[in-house]
């Protein structure tokens, strides 16, 4: 069974989670910090905002992947991801800019609603879409 909105949403994660990386490692070496942040802020808020990504993006993931073959509402779903894919592109600019920066206010905030939404849908569908009967 092909799930095309987790394919597509996974993909940009991945792109996402090279990017920030990416980010990092340019960080790293520019600051010749092979572990740990060698106390550099630039460093701190990249590798913070690359860890924050992996700590969200799998709950995302397998809540789109679960609806998505429970047969949830294709248009909310591809727009839980992209406002996800959005928010977590805001969040590491932000995060580099000060704790009170809008860009990082604006990716936690949708981070959160489409973290909490799609745990509510999850939460919610099996109980209202009626049970199918099994044929003889």
């Amino acid at each position: 069974m092909m799930l095309p909105i987790t394919l597509t949403i996974a993909g940009a994660a991945a792109i996402l989670n090279f990017w920030l990386a990416v980010r990092t490692a340019r960080v790293r070496a520019a600051a010749k910090v092979l572990v740990g942040d060698g106390g550099n802020p630039t460093l701190i808020a990249r590798m913070r905002a690359h860890a924050n990504y992996v700590e969200y993006t799998p709950f995302v993931l397998i809540l789109l992947a679960l609806l998505e073959l429970a047969q949830a509402s294709k248009t909310g779903l591809w727009v839980a991801g992209i406002l996800y894919i959005l928010g977590r592109v805001a969040h590491p600019f932000g995060l580099e800019r000060g704790d009170a920066n809008w860009m990082r206010g604006a990716g936690i905030g949708l981070t959160f609603l489409v973290l909490l939404g799609l745990a509510g849908y999850a939460l919610w569908l099996p109980y209202t879409v009626p049970a199918t009967q099994p044929q003889p």
